[in-house]
């Protein structure tokens, strides 16, 4: 195995670096589509692109969900020496993903209008919107089963490797972009299937890695594993929830600006949503990049280890929020002008005005997401999973009802500062509850 190197701080920042990196890639993903969409069709398809994000996060996030979970338990037979076991997980969980994919292309397709309309789309939007998902639905099975690999790669001990292949996707994605929207003028349709086939393109390079000498991973013949199945579910829930939190903030964000604002300002969280994104995923990069670190130690019950790491993640975590927010205050402008026309001032200046109010959720989400990311690393899933919960669903909705009903609907740009802050105070609770566990067991 490839998880122990020259020191541990060392071998954190040499899987934290490219997780970080894979997060930005595929993030940039859609955020090039969209870009492409602004500046080739129109506005109104950029916003259509951004009605449909929760369903291509939702396709990440089973990825996921999966991906973590399988990768904890793979991680933790390989610091037990059982690599007979960790094979035969890791080629279930191949199987079941590849199943998945199947029923969620088959259903998306049977009732495609229903779901774009579900997920925000007017009579405006929902021609685009149509197209878009329409497209996406397809390549499922390439969505769900890239990042899945990406993140075994990093778990065999591969993590630059990871990274080399994800960037190979990302600049594939641009170029076809580009040759599609804006040379061949194939509109939404072209950002589309450049995205779809920029993911199936990857998975190959995945593949020659798995089934090539290298890998201390393989695949292997298995028997049904029920329980192994529940746990990696278990597991990976708050990574999986993490993943679609954005996708679930971008949903209930529409639908309230939708109810309180008007269609031109889903025009501003489009951006905003995107570098929402970024940074949330640059955060999950920290806590998935620690992860099979984590879990190694733990499966070899070095607890001293395992908490070093989980102090480098949090350092990290406070380090990038801050640094994300002071790079987004200062070039708000420029952020917003990547995607409008300077034709559209006022709605250029009022992007900016929202933009600043939004990104000070950034301080506190770091915190909340590299917590999550420890719990699930030492299989307290139940903690992570509350966590994950808390800042994308409960706490979101709640501060999203209170603030509309009390300030009036411009006062949603508030709710992710007070989610944030909810869920870190439930967080931190949750650690303390934690570490006096483990004190009496003498860790």
């Amino acid at each position: 195995m490839r998880l122990e190197g020259k020191s541990l701080k060392s071998d954190f920042l040499r899987f934290i670096i490219p997780s970080i990196i894979a997060q930005w890639v595929f993030s940039l993903y859609t955020m090039v589509d969209g870009i492409f969409v602004a500046r080739g069709v129109s506005e109104v398809a950029l916003t259509a692109v951004n009605i449909s994000m929760p369903f291509t996060t939702g396709l990440f996030s089973i990825s996921i969900l999966f991906a973590v979970g399988n990768s904890t338990i793979v991680a933790i037979f390989l610091g037990q020496g059982e690599k007979k076991r960790a094979n035969e997980v890791f080629t279930q969980n191949v199987v079941l993903l590849c199943i998945l994919s199947v029923l969620i292309t088959i259903l998306v397709t049977l009732f495609l209008e229903p779901f774009a309309r579900f997920l925000g789309a007017t009579d405006n939007i929902l021609p685009y919107a149509k197209t878009y998902i329409g497209t996406i639905a397809p390549f499922s099975l390439a969505y769900i089963l890239s990042y899945s690999f990406e993140t075994l790669i990093k778990t065999d001990g591969y993590p630059k490797l990871a990274t080399i292949y994800v960037t190979s996707g990302a600049v594939l994605n641009c170029i076809l972009d580009y040759i599609l929207v804006m040379v061949l003028h194939k509109g939404v349709w072209g950002a589309a299937f450049a995205t779809g086939i920029s993911q199936a393109a990857v998975i190959i390079l995945y593949l020659w890695h798995f089934l090539g000498p290298k890998g201390t991973i393989r695949f292997a013949k298995f028997h049904l594993m029920p329980s192994e199945i529940l746990r990696q579910i278990r597991n990976g829930m708050s990574s999986g929830v993490t993943e679609f939190s954005s996708g679930i903030i971008i949903f209930f964000f529409n639908q309230a600006i939708l109810k309180y604002i008007g269609e031109y300002a889903l025009v501003s969280y489009t951006i905003i949503s995107y570098v929402n994104t970024i940074v949330v995923m640059s955060m999950a990069g920290i806590a998935q990049g620690s992860q099979p670190l984590i879990s190694y130690y733990y499966g070899k019950n070095e607890p001293v280890k395992y908490k070093k790491l989980l102090k480098y993640g949090i350092t990290a975590a406070l380090v990038g929020s801050v640094g994300a927010v002071i790079v987004c205050y200062a070039g708000a402008g420029g952020i917003v002008r990547l995607f409008l026309k300077e034709s559209e001032a006022s709605l250029i200046t009022y992007s900016v005005k929202v933009f600043r109010i939004f990104i000070l959720s950034f301080l506190l989400a770091g915190l909340n997401v590299v917590l999550g990311g420890y719990f699930t690393s030492v299989e307290r899933a139940g903690f992570a999973t509350m966590i994950s919960l808390t800042r994308s669903l409960v706490a979101l909705v709640i501060s999203l009802v209170f603030l509309t009903a009390v300030f009036g609907g411009e006062a949603i740009w508030w709710a992710p500062v007070i989610a944030e802050s909810c869920c870190l105070v439930l967080a931190l609770g949750f650690y303390r509850r934690y570490r006096k566990k483990e004190n009496k067991q003498g860790f």
